[in-house]
């Protein structure tokens, strides 16, 4: 039997999302085998995120300073705004950098089954940054889902006032994807979206 110590670093990253019981105890014990390489370092990590973890009082990131990297970058395009769900998304979509602007992130979507009404998101945030000018183009990059679609719609309702451009990720067949294993609601957006070709 391992110490209470061990098995509670067990039992707190078996929390984490992807790790199981048995994910958790592997990876203890390869921290524990690895003390000076994989623990300590580790150890020192979580310290340092933890003594300065912020959310970005301009966009809704989560990082080490505020206002955050992104919204600080003077590379970034700052007419262009693309509004996520989750921070997780604004990561996803930076880490390809394929998007040169900055970020909005809503913390949620609407959702009527969950409770999660407009004034539960960062939508009032979002409506004062185009309020302030200089914004162009938002890019709603909401995930394809029912709840992410009708937030979409909401947003877009809300800032049609506005003199900006208002535009969405594509939705449909993925790139190396084979029609014989895709779901019907994709080949639908698929077949709605289609385009002329060039």
């Amino acid at each position: 039997m391992a110490s209470s110590e061990i098995e509670a670093l067990t039992q707190a990253l078996a929390r984490l999302p992807g790790l199981g019981p048995r994910s958790a105890r592997r990876a203890v014990l390869h921290l524990i085998k690895k003390r000076e390489t994989a623990l300590a370092p580790l150890q020192r990590a979580l310290e340092a995120v933890a003594e300065r973890l912020a959310t970005c009082g301009i966009c809704g990131n989560v990082d080490t300073s505020d206002p955050c990297g992104v919204c600080t970058d003077p590379r970034r395009d700052a007419r262009s705004l693309c509004v996520v769900e989750e921070v997780a998304d604004l990561w996803a979509l930076d880490r390809a950098r394929l998007f040169p602007g900055r970020y909005h992130v809503l913390g949620g979507r609407l959702s009527a089954l969950e409770g999660v009404r407009p004034e539960d998101l960062a939508i009032d945030g979002l409506i004062r940054r185009i309020e302030a000018g200089g914004v162009d183009e938002v890019v709603l990059a909401m995930n394809a889902t029912l709840e992410g679609q009708t937030t979409a719609h909401y947003i877009a309702e809300r800032i049609e006032r506005f003199p900006v451009r208002v535009t969405q990720l594509a939705h449909g067949l993925p790139v190396g994807g084979e029609l014989d294993y895709l779901d019907e609601g994709t080949l639908a957006q698929a077949l709605r979206a289609r385009r002329p070709v060039a």
